[in-house]
């Protein structure tokens, strides 16, 4: 059983940053591969970066690649999700989850945290 927590969202004008973050609780952190999704409103819910358990494989959906950096702190129990160059379009609910593999579908994901909202102002 894992437990998340995010944290760090707000609102932010375009072209600046935002850094959120998920706190997980239990020990076997590092066995779980991490992903961050988001929801916009009157939307599905959407990948949007993940990471492997030891950090060594990242992937990211192709409209935040260059912008948005995934990364995690097996130590801390934390994964973090660096946001750049953010855009109106990026306004969304961000969800950190934690699956068992790397590279499996939203269905593959067995444990979410609640959200956090961050606003990206024109």
């Amino acid at each position: 059983q894992v437990q998340l927590e995010e944290s760090g969202g707000g609102l932010v004008q375009a072209g600046g940053s935002l850094r959120v973050s998920c706190a997980a609780s239990g020990r076997t952190f590092r066995r779980y591969a991490m992903g961050w999704f988001r929801q916009a409103p009157g939307k599905e819910r959407e990948f949007v970066a993940a990471i492997s358990g030891n950090g060594g494989s990242t992937n990211y959906r192709d409209s935040v690649k260059g912008r948005f950096t995934i990364s995690r702190d097996n130590a801390k129990n934390t994964v973090t999700l660096q946001m750049n160059s953010l855009k109106p379009d990026d306004t969304a609910v961000y969800y950190c989850a934690a699956a068992w593999a790397t590279n499996v579908p939203i269905a593959g994901y067995d444990y979410w945290g609640q959200g956090t909202q961050v606003t990206v102002s024109s």
